[in-house]
């Protein structure tokens, strides 16, 4: 089987990068894979895609490069204007995508953000089985866009989401018929490091200093926890616009020497192994792949119960806690609960790298070979019913035809 995916930028960092590359690198052990990244702004990409995947692209955005083309400075007509990365795409980029998918030979072509699946719904040729991913979630996109996904969609053979909520969100208000709306969760490859052991006396979190992530509510609960354990300290990783004002928080709360804000960290699992707890404080995730991270190492998270990933992610006092959004105090109470408890930030622990496995490429990899399986199957017998209608048609063409000239034949007299 060939496999296309469709990517905006496999040179940048990002979560939609990460899981993409992890599931080709999977599925090139059995597949034709490809990687086909619209946009390009350095020689090499940042993560490892193995030697297997096919990797090229479509704009070298580089002002230097060769291909640069002045019609990148003009708006696409497109790729849709409500879609956040609007402002990346050109009238360049329409034609470079457009050239590419009416020339493509896969079996299956992936989109993997919502604007590549309205290219690839339009513009694909006929053949391939054309498939959408969308890592964000169907309720953080504008009206505009909710709109043009509803026009374009129903071209397509299926979408994938990362969730089943998400995924019922697609059925329920989309209504795409004949479309398969499936959820299939981003995959974590096992870190190939020693597990934590649960006995650092540190919680750590990580992903963007942005709003959404609440990282001001995770350092007042832990303004809680260091009232009552002052030999536990906090360490967030990443970086964002929301850092000078969490840093200020922290001077506010005099807690510079109990939470640190580390700044961005590649690769992740060694840190996340130096803690014992991971904690996620956001009002809204589109999957989680940082609980599903920590969880691979062997920590327990200690999660908001947010949508739309944490409550499938996560089973409740098993391997982890579910506290409610925006409540430092039940934030605090869960934590200090596997801080106080050896035993059970251990065996939390246990649990949660034990069930993190179904997250594991393999695993992940062998849900997108039997869905691409089954509508491959399905084009071959709509073809084959085609086939025997339009070979039907013909016969009783020609019949009624013969028919037709023997009445003629006689002076249009009938016979019995």
């Amino acid at each position: 089987m060939h496999i296309s995916f469709l990517i905006h930028n496999a040179y940048g960092i990002g979560g939609t990068i990460r899981t993409t590359f992890n599931l080709a690198r999977t599925l090139s052990e059995r597949h034709d894979v490809e990687i086909v990244s619209v946009l390009r702004h350095r020689d090499t990409p940042v993560f490892d895609l193995g030697p297997a995947v096919a990797l090229r692209h479509l704009v070298d955005i580089r002002e230097t490069s060769p291909g640069y083309d002045a019609a990148y400075r003009r708006p696409a007509k497109v790729f849709p204007a409500a879609e956040n990365r609007f402002a990346q795409y050109s009238e360049l980029t329409d034609r470079r995508i457009a050239q590419h998918l009416r020339r493509i030979e896969a079996d299956v072509v992936v989109g993997t953000r919502p604007g590549l699946n309205v290219h690839i719904a339009r513009q694909a040729r006929r053949g391939p089985v054309r498939i959408g991913q969308e890592h964000l979630t169907l309720d953080t996109h504008p009206r505009e866009l909710k709109l043009a996904l509803r026009g374009a969609y129903p071209r397509l053979d299926a979408v994938t989401t990362v969730t089943e909520a998400d995924a019922r969100a697609y059925r329920r208000t989309l209504r795409l018929p004949g479309v398969r709306v499936e959820a299939v969760p981003n995959s974590v490859p096992e870190p190939g490091l020693q597990p934590a052991d649960g006995s650092g006396k540190w919680v750590v979190a990580a992903g963007r200093l942005a709003r959404v992530k609440r990282y001001d509510v995770l350092i007042h609960a832990f303004a809680e926890v260091v009232a009552r354990r002052p030999d536990w300290r906090l360490r967030i990783y990443g970086g964002g616009a929301e850092k000078t004002a969490l840093r200020a928080l922290i001077e506010e709360l005099g807690l510079y020497n109990h939470v640190f804000l580390m700044g961005p960290a590649n690769p992740l699992e060694p840190e996340w192994a130096k803690g014992s707890i991971a904690a996620v404080s956001s009002s809204l995730e589109s999957f989680g792949m940082t609980i599903v991270e920590a969880m691979r190492c062997g920590l327990p998270v200690v999660a908001t119960d947010c949508p739309h990933g944490p409550g499938e992610i996560i089973e409740d006092g098993v391997d982890g806690r579910l506290v409610p959004v925006g409540n430092p105090q039940a934030l605090a109470a869960s934590l200090l609960d596997l801080i106080n408890d050896d035993d059970a930030r251990k065996r939390m622990g246990r649990a949660a790298l034990a069930a993190s496995a179904r997250f594991d490429p393999a695993m992940v990899a062998g849900r997108y070979e039997t869905l691409f399986d089954e509508l491959l199957a399905r084009r071959r017998d709509n073809r084959l019913r085609g086939t025997w209608h339009r070979t039907r048609g013909a016969l009783l063409s020609g019949a009624y035809a013969t028919k037709d000239a023997a009445r003629a034949a006689m002076g249009g007299v009938r016979t019995a």
